[in-house]
């Protein structure tokens, strides 16, 4: 049975080979010298006919209007700056954000400026081609900005039919699977990504200009480590071993500081096989720096100062909304202990295991064989995270959480360690490292303890150990996931709409 699907698609074939027949290339080719639709946009378009600045343009056809002798086209490219304009809806008191025109030019393409080709190929045209145009810039007599085209040159073929004019792509689903046509119709996708581009530069720039080197480290790793993570595992041949898809960058980070790099960094993917949710993708994008004779206090300033420069980069102050709030980054921001906050929340001392006990199980926490740092940990996401509506540092951690993490001198039980918490979520991730590789091992071997031995997670990196024994200099180290900061400065629900393409399920055929 012929779908309409595959009815549009015939008629667009019967027009490539209608382009063909014309002698043009259906796939297009080189157009150099063409000026983004914003840069034509911005030319003084008030000029009498004959002072009409030429330009050449090229983009994708969203919209078509033919009329007699005359077609008006509109043409997209990405130069522009997307914004959502409001208008009522049908039903009523309803109102529907449909995306502005700002990256689009209308386009008319008449009969006598064209020639027969030019009018030949207008006739082969559809939604979602390529097109080249040559002419003269101006307004129409209504006054609407619009290419006055004497030329045109076909650049590219839709062989599918584009989402209708202005609808853009609602369903959730289709969008992610079709990405393609997502930041074609939909300019809030185009300009997150945007935006998420504005981001990273921001943050490389920064840190480059403070000295810091970034660097690439390996993707692969024979052990799984430098997290509480489940690793996807891959198996190489030739070498006949299995190998695991990293589940953090710290390791080799902290080996290169052995090395006598005093400052770096890498922004890189790290893959973790664990479950989806509107904050957690299996495949996502970390930040980690190591500096040098720094501490976690060192990078508690520097993630303030690192992440305020990412807000002003986006130019729309310091105030920014998140769903139905806002989130205001101006510094200095709340500082408070991950006890203060426990107690103020929880109602009982984090050392008082006794109180612990009875709290757990009057929710229903299973306690028994449990560390007393496992049930504070439960209690404080149950009770705690969701109310940091921040940006707050949650600082001064119980050590048994954190085994890569230097403890205070005068108080063991205590890491020297942050987490900075917007709007319930966790951001970045902070310690003063631990360099003393006997209390390094020790801990690591604790942590090991009682898993099985084929277990992926059950292996410690010697070699890790080894470089700390060779020294590594007392260092601040900081974690920032750059999906969730682009969340909380794009105003972002969920991860998936701020990564590109996601990790979907199979589609259903």
């Amino acid at each position: 049975m012929t779908t309409p699907q595959d009815s549009f698609e015939a008629a667009r074939l019967e027009k490539l080979h209608a382009l063909e027949a014309l002698g043009l290339d259906p796939w297009g080719g080189r157009f150099d010298g063409h000026q983004s639709i914003n840069a034509v946009l911005a030319l003084p378009a008030d000029l009498l006919e004959e002072q009409r600045p030429r330009v050449r343009i090229a983009g994708r056809i969203v919209s078509r209007r033919e009329g007699g002798k005359v077609h008006f086209l509109d043409l997209k490219d990405w130069s522009g700056t997307p914004t959502l304009r409001e208008i009522k809806g049908e039903r009523e008191g309803e109102v529907e954000k449909v995306p502005d025109l700002s990256s689009r030019i209308q386009v008319m393409v008449g009969q006598r400026q064209v020639g027969d080709s030019g009018w030949q190929l207008a006739q082969q045209l559809d939604l979602g081609d390529l097109l080249g145009v040559d002419g003269t810039f101006g307004k129409t007599k209504r006054g609407e900005p619009t290419v006055f085209a004497d030329k045109l040159t076909f650049l590219g073929k839709s062989l599918l039919p584009h989402p209708d004019k202005f609808a853009g792509l609602h369903d959730l689903e289709y969008r992610l699977r079709h990405r393609y046509l997502d930041l074609v119709h939909n300019p809030e996708t185009l300009d997150r990504a945007r935006k998420r581009i504005q981001i990273v530069r921001t943050m490389r720039r920064f840190l480059d200009e403070r000295g810091f080197w970034e660097v690439e480290t390996p993707t692969l790793h024979a052990i799984a480590g430098g997290a509480a993570a489940r690793p996807f595992i891959t198996h190489h041949n030739a070498l006949d071993i299995d190998l695991y898809l990293r589940i953090a960058l710290e390791l080799h980070l902290k080996r290169l500081l052995v090395g006598g790099i005093e400052k770096v960094y890498e922004i890189g993917r790290v893959f973790r096989n664990e479950g989806i949710s509107p904050r957690h993708n299996p495949e996502f994008t970390m930040m980690e720096l190591y500096q040098a004779y720094g501490d976690y206090r060192s990078m508690m300033d520097l993630t303030e100062e690192l992440i305020v420069a990412c807000v002003q980069s986006l130019g729309g102050g310091m105030k920014l909304p998140y769903g139905e709030h806002t989130i205001d980054f101006t510094p200095p921001w709340q500082r408070k202990t991950y006890a203060e906050l426990f107690e103020q929340h929880v109602g009982v001392a984090m050392n008082d295991t006794d109180a612990l006990r009875r709290v757990a199980d009057r929710e229903g926490f299973p306690t028994a064989g449990k560390d007393a740092a496992v049930i504070v940990h439960h209690l404080f996401e149950e009770h705690v995270e969701d109310k940091l509506l921040g940006p707050v540092f949650v600082y001064d951690y119980p050590a048994p959480l954190c085994p890569l993490t230097k403890r205070e001198r005068d108080n063991p039980a205590i890491a020297e360690r942050f987490e900075l918490y917007v709007r319930g979520m966790e951001l970045a991730n902070a310690y003063t490292e631990l360099n003393d590789p006997i209390t390094q091992e020790q801990t690591f071997r604790m942590q090991l303890a009682g898993l099985p031995e084929e277990e992926s997670m059950a292996k410690m990196d010697e070699d890790f150990i080894r470089a700390l024994r060779h020294g590594m200099p007392p260092a601040g180290g900081l974690g920032i996931g750059i999906d969730r900061l682009v969340m909380l400065l794009t105003n972002t629900a969920t991860i998936r709409d701020v990564i590109l393409f996601p990790l979907l399920r199979p589609e259903k055929k």
